[in-house]
């Protein structure tokens, strides 16, 4: 079996690193925000532990940086590196769904 160079846990649509950095490619957010904007484009709710718990990680690999606070809310931002990340993550599902649907006969003339 092939290895992905993907950053580990951006490998499920529904995984939240991959749906922080995708919320946060929309601009910068503190985790209320984050929550409902994930819950909102790919309805997912995901609780405190695994929201602040991927942020901690995004952070510590450098995905995410954290902006000044607000009151008593600390937005986050996506980095350079973590755009990269995002668009290899997104460029490999988008091939794998494409190859998906191509053999359900859902689209034709697709080309991986």
């Amino acid at each position: 079996m092939a290895r992905s160079t993907e950053p580990p846990g951006l490998r499920r649509a529904n995984d939240p690193p991959l749906l922080i950095l995708t919320s946060l490619a929309g601009g910068p957010k503190h985790g209320y925000a984050l929550s409902k904007d994930i819950e909102e484009f790919a309805g997912a709710v995901l609780s405190p532990g695994a929201l602040y718990g991927a942020i901690t990680r995004l952070e510590e690999r450098g995905l995410i940086e954290p902006l000044e606070e607000i009151g008593r809310r600390r937005p986050y931002r996506i980095t350079a590196a973590g755009s990269a990340a995002l668009a290899e993550a997104v460029h490999e599902m988008s091939r794998v769904a494409n190859v998906g649907s191509a053999r359900l006969g859902l689209v034709r003339g697709i080309l991986v």
